[in-house]
């Protein structure tokens, strides 16, 4: 327990601050007398200056006949005012780092007739913790080296990419397929069912319907044919990020409407010409060189989890659950800036969002965990992110997703991104920081480095590229977006910049 007395601009007021759980404080102020007197007469004066009454000049209307028209509402607003100055300075003065604004309920706090005005009120704050050893972390660095079964794996990417949905007559559901269906979903708590008709579904283990996180999705799809009605029950977790459904249970009633495949494009001709390559063999050389740009960033992901995984183990410290429910979602927030500049298509975009959205309570835990001893570790170190470097990064992504940059800032800055954009490009350079003064040691890669659940997620999402699937029935997939990555990152000078932007 903390007690304290601070001069406020009008007179003291005496502060006493209180652990109330795991990232909370318990403020109890109280405002002297004479400062309720001395804001209250000023909220009269300032009144005086403006009203109009009837039968007297403006600023001549006596205080008494004030307080008889006005006196509700004036001593609202000195209430307000008081417990807006008094709370921001206690946590001003105490210097508590709160993450939000205080808890203060104002509807049951009033002024006294006499004596001084006490109240209390809760605040969610940043964790109290130590930071371990940041010199000569240890760090493995894996052998790696592109084969052939890896090139073979990439090409039949882009046939998957480039290939169609066609449909599926007769047929049952199987992994991997596209289903056209009506769902019907209830709501636990919720009166009203939601209907969604001609809802596009995939059946993957770890799928959605509509807004909701399906594990398993696959087997609860699995041999299903036209006609067909399936159900299941979600208990969505309780970090889940979207709130009308965060903790509760919903049912859902799936009617099967018609089962579409994904067909492979051929390597013909157009195939070869859409990816820019002369022959089968030139493809392969361009997927070659395109994968060893992939394995530098591949390895540098490995150290900077070995990083991550070394920070969590040697850092602790409790959050209370309705601290990680809502920062659930600057937390995806951040996940979709870190894809978006991987130079991900659409497609593959939501993909990774759908696994991420479903992602456990402790996830999302270790998540927020991350954020905060890495932001400790930038203030420890001294990184801060101009906004010429931010600027830079944008860049960089607007020319891999062949965007303007002024633009691309814009929608940044519009939807809410830039400032967790940011957030990455400083959590960049700490790990860069703390990579230079570790000590590395080669190993082959059957020793693989132990990965952070944080990076083994994003390993896992990425190495299911294999299993991505086209847009919609009888359409190609969007060609020119991968044309345009593929060439990216096959060319000389991509392989520079892979190089530049690894190196940093």
């Amino acid at each position: 327990m903390g007690e304290a007395e601070k001069e406020s601009t009008t007179a003291k007021n005496t502060v006493t601050i209180e652990d109330a759980g795991p990232c909370k404080k318990k403020v109890t102020v109280e405002i002297p007398e004479e400062t309720v007197k001395k804001a209250t007469d000023a909220q009269y004066e300032t009144l005086r200056k403006d009203a109009l009454v009837p039968g007297f000049r403006k600023g001549r209307v006596p205080r008494r006949l004030l307080e008889k028209r006005f006196g509700k509402d004036m001593a609202e607003q000195t209430k307000l005012k008081l417990l807006a100055d008094a709370s921001d300075a206690a946590l001003k003065d105490n210097k508590v780092k709160s993450i939000r604004e205080p808890d203060v309920d104002y509807e049951k706090i009033e002024i006294p007739g006499s004596g001084p005005m006490k109240f209390e009120f809760e605040v969610e704050v940043r964790p109290e913790f130590e930071l371990p050893s940041i010199e000569a972390i240890a760090i493995n660095k894996p052998k790696l080296a592109v084969t052939d079964e890896q090139v073979s794996g990439e090409i039949d990417n882009l046939q998957k990419w480039s290939g169609v949905w066609v449909p599926k007559e007769g047929g049952k559901v199987a992994a991997g397929d596209q289903v056209i269906a009506d769902v019907v979903m209830k709501t636990e708590g919720v009166e009203e069912e939601e209907k969604i008709n001609n809802m596009e579904i995939f059946a993957r283990a770890g799928g959605f319907i509509a807004a909701v996180p399906v594990e398993k999705l696959d087997e609860v799809l699995s041999g299903a044919k036209a006609g067909d009605v399936k159900e299941t029950s979600v208990d969505v977790p309780k970090t889940y990020f979207k709130e009308e459904y965060r903790g509760k249970k919903v049912d859902i009633k799936i009617e099967v409407k018609d089962i579409k495949s994904l067909r492979p494009a051929e390597i013909d001709e157009s195939f070869l010409k859409r990816f820019g390559a002369e022959s089968e063999d030139d493809l392969k050389e361009k997927m070659r060189d395109m994968l060893h740009g992939k394995l530098e960033q591949q390895v540098r992901a490995d150290m900077s989890g070995q990083i991550y995984k070394y920070m969590l183990d040697n850092t602790k410290f409790d959050l209370p659950l309705s601290v990680v429910a809502d920062q659930a979602m600057t937390l995806l927030q951040r996940q979709y800036t870190n894809l978006l500049r991987q130079g991900l298509g659409k497609e593959q975009l939501d993909e990774h969002m759908e696994q991420m959205r479903a992602g456990s309570e402790e996830q999302a835990k270790e998540q927020l965990k991350t954020f905060f001893i890495m932001d400790k570790v930038a203030e420890k170190l001294g990184i801060e992110v101009t906004d010429e470097e931010v600027n830079g990064h944008v860049a960089q992504m607007a020319v891999q997703r062949g965007q303007r940059p002024e633009r691309l800032r814009e929608d940044m800055l519009r939807d809410g991104t830039l400032a967790q954009f940011k957030l990455e490009v400083r959590e960049e350079k700490c790990i860069a920081k703390l990579l230079e003064t570790a000590k590395i040691t080669e190993i082959e890669p059957e020793k693989k480095a132990h990965r952070t659940p944080k990076h083994e997620k994003s390993d896992k999402t990425e190495a299911k590229t294999d299993k991505k699937t086209a847009p919609k029935a009888e359409k190609p997939a969007k060609k020119d977006e991968k044309k345009a990555e593929v060439d990216e990152k096959t060319t000389k000078k991509s392989k520079k910049t892979t190089k530049k932007k690894t190196d940093k």
